[in-house]
């Protein structure tokens, strides 16, 4: 018995941390650069500051992509926002700073632009890194807009956003099946009362996409970089492609899909 399939009101392209690897990632030049190649769909990771706010960074640790060291979420949002987010990309990002997920928000909401919220906790703060994405939404996104897609590899972090903003999609984020099957996982985001299981775009094949549809969830991929790739979950008739490649994902390439 097929269940009929979730609202799925976004876009099939999602630009991977802004802009993928042409700018300095979660930042703002990245997001306004994604932009400017036609994204209308924007994949942001947010964590928790200590002082209670949420940030946009991938990583638990500061190293790779800023100037800092140690653990991001240990800093207030304060110390966060006087890092150099830019420097290790490229000179011409020097000084960039890594923006709150709420000024991400709202420079999407002015620009009538969709957003996919990775909740990335810091480790061992999954709930309250959920539930505080619930409550920023709950405070700024308009309950007629199209809502925001909120993803996460960790279930208790996608349960704490369902508990404050259930009205709010969900996709469980998975990157190797837990029982080989893919059946568990499966389970796990229905009982999560998610909209889209968002896998390593390798595991998708036919019957799991039949299967997926079937549940009523969507399908999405990450991280998509190959025109071949990208061509295969198009012919499996799957819903989402998130991608660094904004470059090569061109509007004028991919037309009315983008």
């Amino acid at each position: 018995m097929t269940t009929a399939l979730k609202p799925w009101p976004y876009p099939r392209w999602v630009a991977h941390r802004g802009a993928g690897k042409l700018a300095p990632e979660n930042t703002m030049s990245a997001f306004r650069l994604g932009a400017q190649h036609g994204y209308r769909f924007f994949e942001c990771d947010a964590k928790l500051s200590s002082d209670g706010v949420l940030f946009l960074m991938h990583d638990a640790t500061l190293e790779r992509t800023t100037n800092g060291r140690g653990i991001g979420g240990a800093l207030t949002m304060g110390e966060i926002a006087q890092l150099d987010a830019g420097s290790w990309h490229s000179r011409a990002y020097a000084g960039e700073q890594l923006p709150t997920l709420e000024a991400l928000a709202r420079w999407c909401l002015a620009n009538h632009l969709h957003l996919n919220v990775e909740i990335k906790p810091t480790p061992g703060q999954d709930e309250e890194t959920g539930r505080a994405c619930g409550e920023l939404m709950n405070r700024i996104w308009p309950q007629a807009a199209v809502q925001p897609l909120f993803t996460s590899f960790k279930p208790e972090a996608l349960k704490g956003a369902r508990d404050v903003a259930p009205h709010i999609p969900r996709g469980l984020l998975v990157d190797r099946f837990s029982d080989g099957t893919g059946d568990a996982d499966l389970k796990i985001a229905l009982g999560l009362d998610c909209s889209a299981l968002v896998l390593n775009h390798a595991l998708w094949d036919a019957a799991l996409v039949t299967r997926v549809h079937g549940a009523g969830l969507r399908c999405s991929s990450y991280t998509v970089n190959d025109p071949w790739a990208a061509q295969r979950l198009i012919d499996l008739g799957t819903d989402g492609i998130i991608t660094d490649r904004v470059d090569l994902f061109s509007p004028a390439q991919i037309g009315s899909q983008l």
